[in-house]
């Protein structure tokens, strides 16, 4: 193997190593927010209103405007990526200051716990 190879391919390991770690959880202890105590207003404040994730047409097919629906999409971590700006990821909400880290925890403690209603 010649050196050129070798170091494309401990430049793929590095790139691919690091393209693929997982954040760490989000610290929850004694946090155990519920969708309609917690998340609803957040969602329906920021994101659930007609002409984004709400109303008769929700844009990209995403409703976060109830629970089951905010539920599913929440679950595949799509939703997370998108509020916490992740690369890679749409910023969410389009065209509008980032969530803040507090209503971010929130949304992460309540999918960690089970997305609880």
């Amino acid at each position: 193997m010649n050196r050129l190879t070798l170091i494309q391919i401990c430049i793929f390991t590095t790139v691919l190593f690091f393209s693929c770690k997982k954040e760490d959880p989000v610290d929850c202890t004694g946090v155990t927010p519920t969708y309609t105590a917690d998340i609803a207003p957040i969602l329906n404040q920021q994101c659930a209103f007609s002409g984004c994730h709400g109303g008769s047409n929700p844009s990209d097919g995403i409703d976060l405007s109830n629970y089951a629906d905010a539920k599913a999409e929440s679950s595949n971590g799509k939703v997370i990526a998108s509020i916490k700006h992740s690369s890679g990821a749409k910023a969410m909400p389009q065209g509008g200051q980032k969530l803040s880290d507090s209503d971010i925890k929130l949304i992460e403690c309540w999918v960690q716990n089970g997305a609880p209603q």
